[in-house]
């Protein structure tokens, strides 16, 4: 989603959010100098056991002020390989560990029930995770129900036929060409507009096609070897499935080259293009835009906001140019790898040798946690009501509000004391933190899923079926009011997002859960998890993309000229130090394209700390607060933080995840907003000197 900021990037091979993703979205001998140590506890004070922090994961030969993430969790890395499964490991998959467990006895129970009512949610949910599951069935139908599919593009004549089978195609979700939908008008967030946007390659990103280091040459040799032999399985012969293989090649790489790179992707601005159809048709002709727009049910919509004007121009160039059998031969491919998982066990393992390239991955994820994950996607919200039933109580919704509030009073001080912004820039952002919408644990209103038909007659078919039906559930909002109590995540999911036309913060129930969140631990040890992560969100409402939208949603500038540029100065600055983090040799940090998770990382952790401040004034105004673990409150909060951030990464998924992914590595997560922070300097002792500590004229603070 163009313009929603996830605290994590699930999978970074594909899109989405998660660790890496709003996203996601996605550290012991005794020191023995109080600079470098957490002093030991007075014999006579006993050391009283806290709840929520394991203490022994921390590596107590490494300093805290020189590499806080190795102190914190240096014995966790060590004690914790990356699963063969696994391209990277830490919190957050364990957390969704955790809760694919749950999900996989819901959807199991799911299919045993054969008896379930015909139309009812638990119908569906289970015929669509046992079709799923019976690979027997799969295997046996081969390409039996893909094949209309590929008739229907072998029959194309002319480019009316194209023109029709990419209107399909963009219904189905094959990621062809571009893609479309209906979304808030950015400019007018109380009414719903149609919006088309770049797409259509098949590597991650489009520098994948266009640079020419050897990494980049090895990757684009292993996809084509995936063309190829998934070319072959369709019954291409060698030569041809080769030809066919150039050709999907070629015609990615031209839109490459007329894809704009990811940090230019964040300018809300340039990437908002208001056109009536009159000027979609003289601009690209060959899109036939507005016929696409009446098969698509939206013959009602006058104008379209085309995200990349540049790229749409080159596209309809090529449905022109390119010959009539490259363009079916490329949204056959589409078509094909977009049911990678509907279709025999042969192209699932073609697809898991090219991702092991792009990844490093060494075994394939075992198939019922791949279906756990495609089952949430297609029917999230109707299991995720038994979800919630199980792992989330009204309780833990409760205790979550009551911090949201906190962390919100505490962002609303640190507008006020920043002596960098003037009283009128001020008034609108207290005006916007004020209209914040809350949402957490899952939908006041869960989606209708009647109009959805789903049978255990072919996992493919439903697969279908589900893309068809989430495609017209979300044209069907075109022309009706904003429906401000849908969600874009599912109950379940291990992460969280600001969405800035929304100008909501959300929180499903899955992260709701330690080491993120605990009832049962220490108020330092939640505001240091939980409470980073909702400072976090609150935060990317405030950074250098979600400050350019307004308290009601709209693209608009509320800022003087002086304060703007006094933010760009202080954002530039954050912006300068991660560019130079390298979690790998020859390897560095965007500091542009992770400038806005960068910013809410260290936004985040300071309205946290001031929150927690808050909190442990209200219950210990004497000042004397508890140590648990013999640790006082600053230092669980900082260590709560690494908890949530340790992750031990491929080599290959790094190199991924800094070209593709607008959140950091992990460590630098970890590291990087501590380096700014005083607050984290007295807590653990540090000197000047320290590697953790900068110099006071190159510490960044914005909120």
């Amino acid at each position: 989603m163009k313009n929603r900021n996830s605290l994590t990037l699930a999978a970074v091979a594909a899109t989405g959010l998660a660790l890496a993703g709003c996203a996601a979205s996605s550290t012991p001998t005794a020191f023995t100098t109080p600079a470098t140590a957490t002093p030991a506890a007075p014999a006579e004070e006993p050391i009283v056991p806290g709840v929520g922090l394991n203490v022994a994961n921390r590596d107590l030969t490494a300093s805290a002020c020189d590499n806080f993430d190795q102190y914190a969790s240096g014995n966790w890395y060590k004690n914790n390989p990356i699963p063969a499964a696994e391209v990277r490991w830490g919190a957050f998959n364990e957390l969704a560990d955790k809760n694919n467990a749950v999900m996989r006895q819901i959807l199991e129970e799911a299919a045993a029930n054969t008896s379930a009512a015909k139309g009812s949610n638990a119908q569906k949910v289970g015929d669509f995770y046992a079709t799923a599951m019976d690979t027997v069935a799969i295997e046996k139908a081969g390409l039996k129900y893909l094949k209309p599919e590929l008739d229907r593009i072998a029959a194309i004549k002319d480019l009316k036929g194209l023109q029709a089978e990419i209107v399909r195609q963009q219904l189905e979700g094959t990621g062809a060409f571009f893609s479309s939908g209906v979304g808030q008008d950015e400019k007018k967030s109380t009414e719903y507009a149609v919006q088309i946007y770049q797409g259509g390659l098949s590597l991650p990103d489009r520098d994948y096609y266009l640079k020419d280091d050897a990494r980049s040459k090895g990757i684009r040799s292993a996809y084509t070897t995936y063309l190829v032999n998934t070319f072959k399985m369709l019954g291409d012969n060698e030569a041809t499935a080769a030809k066919n293989a150039a050709t999907v090649m070629r015609l990615e790489t031209r839109l490459a080259k007329a894809s704009k790179s990811r940090v230019d992707l964040r300018d809300p601005y340039a990437n908002y293009n208001k056109m009536t159809l009159a000027e979609l048709n003289k601009q690209f002709p060959n899109l036939a835009l507005p016929t696409a727009l009446k098969e698509m049910k939206l013959s009602a919509a006058k104008e379209v906001i085309v995200g990349q004007p540049a790229f749409f121009k080159e596209e309809s160039a090529m449905l022109k140019s390119e010959p009539l059998a490259d363009l079916k031969t490329y949204l056959r491919w589409h078509k094909v790898t977009s049911l990678t998982s509907a279709l025999p066990k042969a192209h699932g393992d073609e697809a898991f040798r090219f991702t092991q390239v792009l990844t490093g991955a060494k075994q394939q994820q075992p198939r019922w946690k791949r279906m756990n994950r495609d089952t949430d996607g297609a029917l999230g919200e109707a299991f995720g009501q038994l979800y919630v039933d199980k792992a989330f109580t009204p309780e833990t919704k409760a205790k979550a509000l009551a911090m949201v509030a906190n962390i919100k009073e505490a962002m609303g001080e640190h507008i006020q004391q920043v002596d960098w912004m003037s009283a009128a820039t001020k008034a609108e952002a207290m005006k916007k933190l004020n209209a914040f919408t809350v949402k957490i644990g899952y939908p006041d209103k869960w989606k209708d899923y009647s109009a959805l038909n789903i049978s255990r007659e072919s996992y493919l078919k439903n697969v279908l079926a589900a893309r068809r039906w989430a495609s017209l559930d979300n044209i069907s909002k075109f022309g009706k009011p904003i429906d401000r109590n849908e969600w874009v995540m599912t109950p379940p999911t291990v992460n969280a997002y600001y969405n800035p036309p929304m100008n909501e913060i959300v929180f499903p129930a899955g992260i709701m859960q330690p080491p993120f969140f605990d009832p049962k631990a220490d108020d330092a040890v939640n505001y240091g998890g939980m409470g980073a992560v909702i400072g976090h969100e609150i935060t990317h409402g405030f950074d250098d993309q979600g400050r350019q939208y307004d308290a009601e949603g709209n693209l608009r500038d509320w800022w003087t000229k002086e304060d703007a540029e006094k933010f760009d100065a202080r954002a530039g600055m954050v912006g300068k130090q991660y560019s130079a983090f390298s979690p790998l040799d020859s390897v560095y940090v965007n500091g542009k394209l992770t400038m806005g998770e960068n910013l809410a990382d260290l936004g985040g952790l300071n309205i946290a700390y001031t929150a927690l401040h808050k909190e442990l004034k209200k219950q210990y105004p004497d000042g004397n607060y508890p140590k648990y673990d013999g640790l006082t409150p600053d230092q669980r909060f900082f260590l709560s933080w690494a908890q949530v951030w340790r992750t031990n990464a491929r080599p290959e998924y790094l190199r991924q995840q800094v070209m593709t992914d607008p959140h950091s590595p992990a460590m630098f997560r970890t590291n990087g907003p501590l380096q700014n922070m005083p607050q984290f300097y007295e807590a653990f002792g540090c000197k000047e000197d320290a590697k953790m500590v900068r110099v006071q004229t190159e510490r960044a603070k914005i909120w």
